[in-house]
């Protein structure tokens, strides 16, 4: 029997070989090869990329693009169409109604002599009423949070709040910061009867954008004025009294805007669905080249591509752009409102967003355990370039049309590691946004190596990030520490 041992014991492992072997070759069959796909997503966006010269396009023939606008209407159609001479069939509008919200007239003063205040140059923020004439002391509110309210319990009431954007230099370590519709939403709360908002950039520049979390009219004038100005004003305030005047007239009605939507039905799993959106419209300072057109039209060009390649993954794929997100995320919020009243929402496996997005070197997710998909199909992108170093990063925010989807439970993701291009961090919603701002390669990069992450999640066996219930939702919510601008916003709907 001892000498059967070593043929035996050869025998064992021969078989232990082969069935490793027979295990192995099983998994590779059932492994979606990915590898030829992305290398001809990557060939067809470096040869017949069409980002770039769209965006070049209607930034030239079309303009701004706010919502509600006859400049608005012009962008739907031309991404419509854009969409249908890509070849789409299953293509649609989805309208939906929204306040919308223009400028008029606005003129500011201000000086410590009442009698002689002295012109500003400054902005409205969207939403502000459709006619205010205001006087009174302006109060410096330093960030503009709810803890420096408390600390002066009164200062501003009935007063005019001057507010930083960002976290003024000195505050205590770790203060964050808010955005500027909580911001005047916290200084409408303790009784401001105005709201002058200090912006974050050198040179000048001033910004629009919402002051209101809700999409609604606020009840009080805000307007952006710049940085210089702003902290010479709040120099001023610290040797004596400082008074504006603010007179403002706009516009605000309800009318008809239209999310685009084009879908790719599964090829297995038709009835999970991943969606891709950006928004396309755009605020009327200039011409949103940065935001969003570099966002808006990589989704548009990332539907082109997969058109293009006749590429049908195993889930239903449906590129959205989306209008009103300046506005208050009034079209991803009609999307996701649609989802609920159809009961598709259940369907939606992922949403990826492209905001502001450039040039990007990893991706990101709402889902920590998403890592390992999204790094395995990074993995590829980055054999295919160098450049593109496969980062990781999870994790939480709003302002976006992620936000509606992520509320619902949705995990929510897209693109990471990117900067903006040619310094155009400081014209955020100014009106230096201009198409001159847009680097090619680098919405070319956000095309191809996204369209790859999209195909990736569509394509893949199992998704393991699972769409939260309500209370998990919650959960996540305060993990992230979420609440207080939710609530501020009106949108934290749990009880504790």
């Amino acid at each position: 029997m001892n000498q059967l041992n070593p043929f035996m014991n050869k025998y064992q492992a021969l078989c232990v070989s082969l069935l490793l072997f027979a295990v192995q070759l099983l998994q590779a069959q059932s492994k979606p090869d990915w590898n030829n796909v992305f290398s001809s997503i990557n060939q067809e966006v470096l040869t017949h990329s069409k980002a770039y010269a769209s965006l070049k396009e209607a930034t030239e023939t079309i303009g701004h693009r706010l919502t509600g606008s006859a400049n608005g209407a012009k962008a739907e159609a031309y991404a419509f169409q854009l969409l249908k001479a890509a070849g789409f069939k299953n293509l649609r509008y989805q309208p939906f109604e929204v306040e919308s919200w223009s400028r008029g007239n606005l003129s500011v003063a201000i000086g410590s002599d009442t009698n002689h205040l002295l012109p500003i140059k400054s902005v409205s923020l969207a939403h502000s009423p459709v006619q205010s004439n205001i006087s009174n002391e302006v109060v410096d509110m330093g960030n503009g949070l709810e803890e420096d309210y408390l600390a002066n319990p009164g200062k501003v009431k009935g007063k005019i709040a001057l507010v930083y954007l960002g976290v003024v230099a000195g505050s205590k370590p770790g203060t964050g910061t808010l955005h500027r519709s909580e911001k005047a939403a916290i200084a409408t709360k303790y009784g401001a009867i105005g709201f002058i908002l200090i912006n974050t950039a050198d040179g000048g520049i001033l910004l629009t954008g919402t002051a209101s979390v809700t999409g609604k009219l606020i009840p009080i004038p805000a307007i952006c004025i710049s940085k210089e100005q702003g902290m010479k004003f709040r120099e001023d305030l610290k040797a004596g009294k400082l008074f504006a005047h603010i007179k403002m007239n706009n516009f605000s009605g309800m009318i008809k805007a239209r999310n685009v939507v084009a879908t790719i039905p599964g090829k297995t799993l038709p009835n999970e669905k991943i969606v891709v959106g950006g928004h396309l419209d755009s605020w009327d300072l200039a011409t949103g080249a940065i935001d969003n057109g570099i966002g808006s039209f990589a989704v548009l060009d990332m539907a082109r591509t997969f058109a293009a390649l006749k590429l049908q993954p195993a889930r239903t794929v449906e590129f959205v752009l989306f209008m009103g997100e300046e506005e208050g995320l009034l079209g991803s919020k009609a999307y996701v409102n649609a989802a609920i009243k159809d009961k598709s929402i259940g369907q939606l496996r992922y949403m990826l967003n492209y905001d502001m997005t450039n040039d990007p070197k990893g991706y990101s997710t709402t889902d920590e355990g998403s890592k390992g998909l999204f790094q395995s199909i990074g993995a590829i992108a980055q054999s295919l370039d160098s450049s593109f170093t496969n980062q990781f990063s999870s994790g939480a925010g709003l302002h976006s049309d992620h936000q509606p989807f992520m509320l619902q439970g949705v995990p929510t993701g897209g693109a990471a590691g990117g900067k903006l291009p040619n310094n155009s961090g400081p014209c955020y919603h100014a009106d230096c946004d201009v198409f001159s701002l847009v680097d090619k390669r680098g919405m070319e990069n956000t095309v191809r190596f996204n369209a790859m992450l999209l195909y990736g999640i569509a394509d893949t066996k199992e998704i393991t990030a699972k769409h939260l219930s309500d209370s998990e939702t919650k959960a996540f919510m305060l993990k992230s520490n979420l609440k207080e601008p939710l609530q501020i916003a009106g949108e934290w709907r749990w009880k504790d």
